[in-house]
């Protein structure tokens, strides 16, 4: 039996008393907890080897990876749900566990990673992910949308070509003055562009029908606030859609790119748009860059309630 004194030692830690929190719920990889708590591999690997050192978590080789799970006995177990109602993360982990599981329960997702596999790899004349892109758009898109971070409005003129109206928000004048100019250029009388930050939109509250945030919202200085901005310009049943990239390492996007954050977890992102009051979230990772530093593209849609 693991000894009492050392077990709550290792509770009265705030990071080894996460893990064992979400290791109460359902059995984790490292992989697992990387996306969940936001932190390197070193850093819980080197805590999940204490706990089981103390006797509180087991672990099972499962191809290549290790799974663990909680060894906690239910009057210790019972003690560590107690303390976790004192950590402010809590909340947060119990979101981006939820939606996990969520995702492990979906079956359909893993008929279509094994589609998504395959396309591209086999050519056929006119298919590419452009081709198909346009197309749902064309299919999907209607009333008053905004792309927010807009840039020179790529995204927004494949929008206007569907919605009724658009409106292109973004925080460079220079970049709004340029996207304006090719709008008239292309005739798009329902393309709006507007000078504007993501976190406080120009945009009147309940406006919308969709929104895109479009490699925007690594941008952010506040990214909570920015999906906040979203909900409140959303109409009730209003779909807010974010394309953004997967956590990475690559520490040199600060300087590149003039990227504020190095990309965000599936379960980052899910609980930052369940907090700011989103439901129906769903996330996946749409793509892979073949090239170093092999950029990964998340996709989340999430609606505001009706």
């Amino acid at each position: 039996m693991p000894s009492m004194l050392k077990s709550l030692k290792l509770l009265a830690d705030p990071t080894r008393l996460r893990i064992l929190l979400l290791l109460d719920g359902e059995e984790l990889s490292v992989a697992d907890l990387q996306e969940l708590l936001g932190m390197g591999q070193s850093r819980i690997s080197t805590q999940l080897s204490q706990l089981k050192a103390g006797g509180l978590v087991h672990d099972e080789r499962s191809g290549k990876n290790n799974i663990y799970r909680s060894a906690m006995d239910p009057g210790l177990a019972e003690l560590a749900r107690r303390a976790g109602t004192e950590l402010e993360e809590a909340g947060k982990d119990a979101t981006a566990l939820r939606h996990l599981q969520r995702k492990r329960r979906d079956r359909t997702r893993a008929y279509f990673d094994e589609l998504a596999g395959r396309f591209g790899k086999d050519y056929v004349p006119g298919r590419s992910w452009k081709g198909l892109a346009e197309a749902l758009l064309k299919v999907m898109v209607s009333g008053t949308v905004a792309d927010l971070g807009a840039g020179e409005g790529t995204l927004s003129q494949l929008l206007a070509q569907r919605a009724d109206k658009v409106i292109a928000v973004d925080l460079s004048p220079k970049m709004v003055e340029f996207g304006a100019g090719l709008a008239r250029r292309h005739g798009l009388e329902n393309l709006e562009f507007r000078v504007g930050d993501i976190e406080d939109p120009p945009l009147e509250p309940g406006s919308l029908d969709m929104a895109f945030l479009s490699q925007a919202l690594h941008h952010a200085e506040h990214p909570p606030r920015a999906l906040e901005a979203a909900f409140r310009a959303l109409k009730p049943g209003g779909r807010l859609v974010v394309l953004d990239l997967v956590q990475h390492q690559f520490d040199q996007a600060r300087e590149l790119y003039a990227d504020l954050w190095l990309g965000f977890g599936e379960g980052e992102l899910a609980s930052m748009l369940e907090q700011a009051g989103f439901g129906e979230v769903d996330t996946a990772v749409v793509d892979r860059e073949p090239e170093p530093p092999h950029f990964q593209t998340l996709l989340a849609v999430a609606r505001k309630a009706g």
